[in-house]
Protein backbone atom coordinates (compact mmCIF):
# COMPACT_ATOMS: atom_id res chain seq x y z
CA UNK A 1 0.00 0.00 0.00
CA UNK A 2 2.77 2.30 0.71
CA UNK A 3 4.64 1.63 -2.00
CA UNK A 4 1.43 2.46 -4.47
CA UNK A 5 1.26 6.01 -2.62
CA UNK A 6 4.71 6.77 -3.02
CA UNK A 7 4.71 5.71 -6.96
CA UNK A 8 1.20 7.87 -6.91
CA UNK A 9 3.17 10.67 -5.79
CA UNK A 10 5.90 10.47 -7.89
CA UNK A 11 3.37 10.42 -10.83
CA UNK A 12 2.19 13.53 -9.30
CA UNK A 13 4.67 15.41 -8.53
CA UNK A 14 5.89 14.63 -12.32
CA UNK A 15 3.19 15.68 -13.75
CA UNK A 16 2.93 19.23 -11.78
CA UNK A 17 6.58 19.47 -13.45
CA UNK A 18 6.16 18.58 -16.93
CA UNK A 19 3.09 20.99 -16.54
CA UNK A 20 5.41 24.09 -14.55
CA UNK A 21 7.69 23.02 -17.67
CA UNK A 22 5.11 23.81 -20.12
CA UNK A 23 3.76 27.19 -18.84
CA UNK A 24 7.48 28.31 -18.61
CA UNK A 25 8.08 27.16 -22.05
CA UNK A 26 5.18 29.13 -23.17
CA UNK A 27 5.45 32.39 -21.34
CA UNK A 28 8.88 32.58 -22.45
CA UNK A 29 8.03 32.19 -26.05
CA UNK A 30 4.97 35.01 -25.52
CA UNK A 31 7.45 37.28 -24.16
CA UNK A 32 10.44 37.19 -26.56
CA UNK A 33 10.79 39.95 -28.42
CA UNK A 34 10.04 40.14 -32.11
CA UNK A 35 13.39 40.74 -33.69
CA UNK A 36 13.05 42.26 -38.12
CA UNK A 37 16.57 41.08 -38.74
CA UNK A 38 16.57 38.00 -36.75
CA UNK A 39 13.46 37.13 -38.85
CA UNK A 40 15.26 38.17 -42.32
CA UNK A 41 18.38 36.23 -41.76
CA UNK A 42 16.28 33.02 -41.31
CA UNK A 43 14.65 33.73 -44.56
CA UNK A 44 17.97 34.28 -46.05
CA UNK A 45 18.38 36.35 -49.50
CA UNK A 46 17.72 39.63 -47.75
CA UNK A 47 21.50 40.95 -46.67
CA UNK A 48 21.00 44.00 -48.30
CA UNK A 49 17.51 45.43 -47.00
CA UNK A 50 19.06 44.23 -43.35
CA UNK A 51 22.07 46.73 -44.40
CA UNK A 52 19.78 49.40 -44.55
CA UNK A 53 17.63 48.41 -41.49
CA UNK A 54 21.15 48.23 -39.33
CA UNK A 55 22.52 51.66 -41.05
CA UNK A 56 19.45 53.60 -40.66
CA UNK A 57 18.46 52.34 -37.24
CA UNK A 58 15.07 51.76 -38.50
CA UNK A 59 15.20 47.73 -37.58
CA UNK A 60 15.62 48.38 -33.76
CA UNK A 61 13.20 51.54 -34.09
CA UNK A 62 10.72 48.78 -35.46
CA UNK A 63 11.18 46.38 -32.85
CA UNK A 64 10.78 49.14 -30.08
CA UNK A 65 7.46 49.79 -32.09
CA UNK A 66 5.80 46.35 -32.26
CA UNK A 67 6.43 45.97 -28.59
CA UNK A 68 3.95 48.86 -27.75
CA UNK A 69 1.92 49.09 -31.36
CA UNK A 70 -1.73 47.88 -30.72
CA UNK A 71 -1.93 48.41 -34.35
CA UNK A 72 0.54 46.20 -35.74
CA UNK A 73 3.03 46.79 -38.65
CA UNK A 74 3.61 45.82 -41.99
CA UNK A 75 6.69 45.59 -43.64
CA UNK A 76 7.93 45.05 -48.18
CA UNK A 77 11.19 44.00 -47.66
CA UNK A 78 12.45 42.96 -51.63
CA UNK A 79 15.27 40.44 -51.69
CA UNK A 80 18.89 41.12 -52.87
CA UNK A 81 18.63 40.40 -56.28
CA UNK A 82 15.93 43.05 -55.89
CA UNK A 83 18.35 45.44 -56.01
CA UNK A 84 20.59 44.18 -58.97
CA UNK A 85 17.68 45.96 -61.09
CA UNK A 86 18.55 49.34 -60.14
CA UNK A 87 21.37 51.58 -61.97
CA UNK A 88 24.29 51.22 -60.48
CA UNK A 89 25.48 53.49 -57.66
CA UNK A 90 21.73 54.22 -56.99
CA UNK A 91 22.06 53.32 -53.16
CA UNK A 92 24.90 55.40 -53.07
CA UNK A 93 23.57 58.34 -54.35
CA UNK A 94 20.99 58.59 -52.05
CA UNK A 95 21.82 60.93 -48.72
CA UNK A 96 20.95 59.45 -44.90
CA UNK A 97 17.61 61.26 -45.06
CA UNK A 98 16.73 59.61 -48.45
CA UNK A 99 17.83 56.02 -47.40
CA UNK A 100 15.54 56.64 -44.16
CA UNK A 101 12.22 57.28 -46.34
CA UNK A 102 13.32 54.80 -48.72
CA UNK A 103 13.16 51.88 -45.96
CA UNK A 104 10.17 54.16 -44.37
CA UNK A 105 8.27 53.50 -47.86
CA UNK A 106 8.58 49.75 -47.36
CA UNK A 107 6.40 50.16 -44.01
CA UNK A 108 2.77 50.67 -43.38
CA UNK A 109 2.26 51.74 -39.81
CA UNK A 110 -0.83 48.61 -39.22
CA UNK A 111 -1.21 45.06 -39.61
CA UNK A 112 -2.75 44.16 -42.65
CA UNK A 113 -3.52 40.59 -43.67
CA UNK A 114 -2.42 39.25 -47.44
CA UNK A 115 -6.60 38.63 -47.70
CA UNK A 116 -7.25 42.07 -46.58
CA UNK A 117 -5.67 44.36 -49.32
CA UNK A 118 -8.25 43.96 -51.39
CA UNK A 119 -10.28 45.88 -48.94
CA UNK A 120 -8.14 49.19 -48.47
CA UNK A 121 -8.08 52.53 -49.90
CA UNK A 122 -5.64 54.25 -52.30
CA UNK A 123 -3.12 55.54 -51.64
CA UNK A 124 -2.25 53.77 -48.90
CA UNK A 125 -0.44 55.90 -46.05
CA UNK A 126 3.21 54.72 -45.39
CA UNK A 127 5.81 55.55 -42.90
CA UNK A 128 7.60 57.69 -45.63
CA UNK A 129 5.20 60.39 -45.38
CA UNK A 130 1.75 61.63 -47.36
CA UNK A 131 0.52 59.79 -50.03
CA UNK A 132 -1.42 62.68 -50.94
CA UNK A 133 1.47 65.05 -51.27
CA UNK A 134 2.35 63.62 -54.50
CA UNK A 135 5.88 62.72 -53.33
CA UNK A 136 5.04 59.28 -51.34
CA UNK A 137 2.27 57.57 -53.57
CA UNK A 138 1.71 53.66 -52.51
CA UNK A 139 -0.98 52.14 -54.25
CA UNK A 140 -2.42 49.05 -54.23
CA UNK A 141 -4.01 46.26 -56.93
CA UNK A 142 -5.28 42.98 -56.12
CA UNK A 143 -7.08 39.99 -58.51
CA UNK A 144 -7.21 37.15 -56.64
CA UNK A 145 -4.71 36.42 -54.42
CA UNK A 146 -2.02 38.81 -56.86
CA UNK A 147 -1.04 41.76 -55.07
CA UNK A 148 0.60 44.58 -56.42
CA UNK A 149 2.09 47.72 -55.12
CA UNK A 150 2.51 50.72 -57.77
CA UNK A 151 4.14 53.86 -56.71
CA UNK A 152 4.17 55.61 -59.99
CA UNK A 153 8.03 54.89 -60.70
CA UNK A 154 7.85 50.76 -60.34
CA UNK A 155 5.18 48.05 -60.10
CA UNK A 156 6.25 45.44 -57.59
CA UNK A 157 4.34 41.88 -56.57
CA UNK A 158 4.30 40.45 -53.25
CA UNK A 159 5.50 37.47 -53.94
CA UNK A 160 5.07 34.99 -50.63
CA UNK A 161 4.73 36.03 -46.73
CA UNK A 162 8.15 35.73 -44.79
CA UNK A 163 6.38 36.29 -41.45
CA UNK A 164 3.23 36.76 -39.68
CA UNK A 165 2.22 36.60 -36.48
CA UNK A 166 -1.51 38.36 -36.01
CA UNK A 167 0.38 41.88 -35.21
CA UNK A 168 3.50 42.17 -37.58
CA UNK A 169 3.36 40.67 -41.40
CA UNK A 170 6.77 40.73 -43.80
CA UNK A 171 5.87 40.58 -47.22
CA UNK A 172 8.43 39.61 -49.97
CA UNK A 173 8.21 42.00 -53.01
CA UNK A 174 10.21 41.51 -56.55
CA UNK A 175 11.51 45.27 -56.85
CA UNK A 176 12.63 47.88 -54.60
CA UNK A 177 9.54 50.36 -54.13
CA UNK A 178 10.97 53.82 -55.25
CA UNK A 179 8.86 56.51 -54.47
CA UNK A 180 8.11 59.83 -56.60
CA UNK A 181 10.10 61.47 -54.64
CA UNK A 182 13.76 59.76 -55.69
CA UNK A 183 11.92 60.16 -59.80
CA UNK A 184 14.82 61.73 -61.50
CA UNK A 185 12.23 63.14 -64.75
CA UNK A 186 14.07 63.55 -68.40
CA UNK A 187 14.42 67.14 -69.83
CA UNK A 188 11.08 67.83 -71.71
CA UNK A 189 11.49 68.04 -75.68
CA UNK A 190 11.51 70.99 -77.18
CA UNK A 191 8.56 72.39 -79.32
CA UNK A 192 8.86 72.16 -83.22
CA UNK A 193 9.05 76.18 -83.49
CA UNK A 194 11.72 76.19 -81.03
CA UNK A 195 13.82 73.02 -82.53
CA UNK A 196 13.48 74.99 -85.70
CA UNK A 197 14.52 77.83 -84.82
CA UNK A 198 17.61 76.13 -82.74
CA UNK A 199 18.38 74.21 -86.29
CA UNK A 200 18.43 77.39 -88.15
CA UNK A 201 20.56 79.28 -85.98
CA UNK A 202 22.79 76.29 -85.84
CA UNK A 203 23.10 76.36 -89.27
CA UNK A 204 23.58 80.22 -90.10
CA UNK A 205 27.30 81.33 -89.97
CA UNK A 206 28.16 83.48 -87.05
CA UNK A 207 29.14 87.13 -86.96
CA UNK A 208 32.59 86.20 -86.11
CA UNK A 209 32.93 83.80 -89.16
CA UNK A 210 31.57 86.71 -91.42
CA UNK A 211 34.41 89.12 -90.43
CA UNK A 212 36.53 86.85 -90.79
CA UNK A 213 35.87 86.16 -94.19
CA UNK A 214 35.60 89.56 -95.38
CA UNK A 215 39.17 90.18 -93.77
CA UNK A 216 41.05 87.17 -95.68
CA UNK A 217 39.80 88.44 -98.49
CA UNK A 218 41.10 92.22 -98.36
CA UNK A 219 44.28 90.94 -97.17
CA UNK A 220 44.51 88.53 -100.44
CA UNK A 221 43.02 92.12 -102.75
CA UNK A 222 46.11 93.64 -101.06
CA UNK A 223 48.54 91.30 -101.69
CA UNK A 224 47.56 90.91 -105.50
CA UNK A 225 47.71 94.64 -106.08
CA UNK A 226 51.06 94.41 -104.63
CA UNK A 227 51.81 91.93 -106.94
CA UNK A 228 50.79 93.76 -109.87
CA UNK A 229 52.28 96.79 -108.97
CA UNK A 230 55.99 95.21 -109.00
CA UNK A 231 55.26 93.74 -111.90
CA UNK A 232 54.46 96.65 -114.08
CA UNK A 233 57.75 98.52 -112.13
Amino acid sequence: MMKMKKQLHLQHSSSVLLIMITLLFTTTLAQSPTDITAILKKAGNFNIFIRLLKSTGLGEQINSELKISNQGLTLFVPPDNAFSYLPRGTLNSFTGEQLIELVQFHELPTYVPLIQFQTLSNPLVTKAGNSYDGQFPLNVSTSGLDVNMITGVVKAKVTSTIYTDGKFAVYQVDKVLLPMEFHVTLAPALAPSESKKKSDSSSAPSSSSVLSSIAVRIIRYIGFSFAVAVIAI
